[in-house]
């Protein structure tokens, strides 16, 4: 069965670096098969014989931290959520200079509709919309200094969870398109 990985904090400010290249080589030495990787933000696609996600994380965390002498935390997403996610993206949404629209998926023990309130959404700038495994957030550019967002990290939800930008979800899903 197809699956994603999503691996938090690498290869940003220069920390945690982590080639693609070595990662796929690390996930296919733990086991997975048809690996590949897209963009450097760590997004790794591959199949699984394991059922259990979480059985899929710890493998996975394992491998990461054997490999490159680091932990870096993971979550695991099954193709079809993917796929929800990004359509439950509204078509008015985008990433560019007017929006920022982010996926911010949610570690296990955050993934409810309650997390939504673990956020300081101001009213009139912050959108934001619970699917199953991730909140969609969306902000107007000229309006992102008015944003929760800007509170946001730090919090104990900020550090559960791993964010892509929709581009990055849009593209994920076309990956692994059923």
């Amino acid at each position: 069965m197809q699956h994603i990985a999503l691996l938090r904090g690498i290869n940003v400010g220069g920390n945690n670096q982590v080639s693609m290249a070595e990662l796929k080589v690390c996930f296919e030495q733990a086991g997975f098969t048809n690996v590949s990787t897209y963009i450097n933000s760590g997004n790794v696609i591959f199949d699984s014989k394991l059922k259990s996600e979480a059985s899929m994380v710890m493998k996975i965390e394992k491998g990461i931290e054997d490999t490159f002498g680091f932990s870096v935390r993971v979550v695991v997403r099954s193709a079809s959520n993917i796929r929800k996610v990004a359509k439950a993206i509204p078509d008015s949404w985008t990433n560019d200079k007017a929006q920022k629209s982010d996926v911010l998926f949610l570690w296990d023990d955050y993934d409810s509709k309650q997390s939504l309130k673990l956020i300081e959404a101001r009213d009139g700038v912050d959108t934001l919309i619970y699917v199953d495994g991730a909140i969609l957030w969306n902000v107007p550019r000229k309006e992102y200094g008015k944003s929760g967002m800007n509170k946001f990290i730090g919090t104990e939800l900020y550090k559960n969870m791993t964010a892509r930008n929709i581009n990055t979800v849009h593209k994920l899903a076309s990956l692994v398109a059923a």
